[in-house]
């Protein structure tokens, strides 16, 4: 499923603006180290089990595990879950897994937890959604490259082009950016929002895709800082890096998000992979 991907205002520039090549010494790049974690937890208020529902006879979490194998930039990857059932499917395709607490409130928190267990050391962790499994493996290497090319960010994302129809469902997050390409909001409702309080087919709005990498210094403090009043209200962890007045440099691919966020999104998921001959 091949896609394009590029970074917003475009990674040369970003990269001059921000100084990247102050932090090049010696051939080595900034933040060079790089481990790929999937947080997956069975219980979910939407959807019971959800790592574990088979699409087109394979786990979900197994697909997921196998597109970000597929990346170039990847030292490693891992699922963290705090599961016996998830740990054992994700064992039996291969996987490493590190277990975490049940107490973790997002992936943001499992993946932190499941950072400081790994014997190794790394700069950039990628929080990989397991309810993607179709992500490009190019989405996972342009987030990457854009955190090492702008150091002022501790957080790196993509978004895709928002489909009308998409315009008003809560599990769709729509992202607002500046015009250097860092995040200025996220939210479950529309943003912009007009005066007529409809779809304007003229405006290029954002869907944010479930899938961010953090500094890994930063991603240690992260569970520590207070939860914020717009995270709360949206339940959406990007918020507490914005609140809290941390930049993060978002890319703009071109992708067809296919998120499973319900029972009934998991028909629609398999219907396109048979319209496109993917297995």
């Amino acid at each position: 499923m091949p896609t394009k991907s590029t970074i917003l205002h475009g990674v040369a520039a970003a990269a001059l603006a921000a100084g990247y090549f102050y932090y090049r010494r010696s051939g080595t790049v900034f933040r060079s180290r790089v481990v790929g974690i999937i947080p997956a937890r069975f219980a979910s208020s939407r959807f019971q089990g959800k790592p574990l529902v088979h699409i087109l006879g394979k786990p979900m979490i197994q697909r997921t595990w196998e597109r970000a194998k597929l990346a170039t930039t990847l030292d490693r990857v891992v699922v963290a879950t705090d599961d016996e059932k998830i740990a054992e499917c994700c064992r039996g395709f291969g996987a490493d897994v590190i277990m975490t607490a049940e107490s973790c409130r997002n992936g943001a928190e499992r993946c932190s937890e499941a950072l400081q267990k790994l014997e190794k050391k790394y700069d950039i962790v990628v929080n990989i959604q397991g309810d993607e499994p179709l992500i490009e493996p190019e989405i996972i290497d342009g987030i990457v490259k854009a955190l090492q090319t702008t150091p002022d960010a501790v957080f790196s994302t993509a978004v895709t082009s928002l489909k009308p129809e998409d315009a008003f469902d809560p599990n769709r997050v729509k992202c607002v950016v500046d015009n250097r390409g860092y995040a200025i909001y996220f939210s479950r409702g529309l943003i912009p929002f007009n005066k007529s309080g409809k779809v304007n087919p003229e405006f290029p709005y954002n869907l944010h895709l479930g899938i961010q990498s953090y500094d890994s210094k930063f991603l240690k403090i992260y569970p520590d800082l207070t939860p914020t009043p717009l995270q709360l209200e949206e339940d959406l962890e990007q918020l507490k890096v914005l609140e809290n007045g941390y930049k993060m440099k978002v890319i703009k691919v071109d992708h067809d998000a296919h998120g499973v966020d319900t029972p009934e999104d998991v028909a629609k998921i398999e219907s396109f992979m048979h319209e496109r001959n993917l297995s």
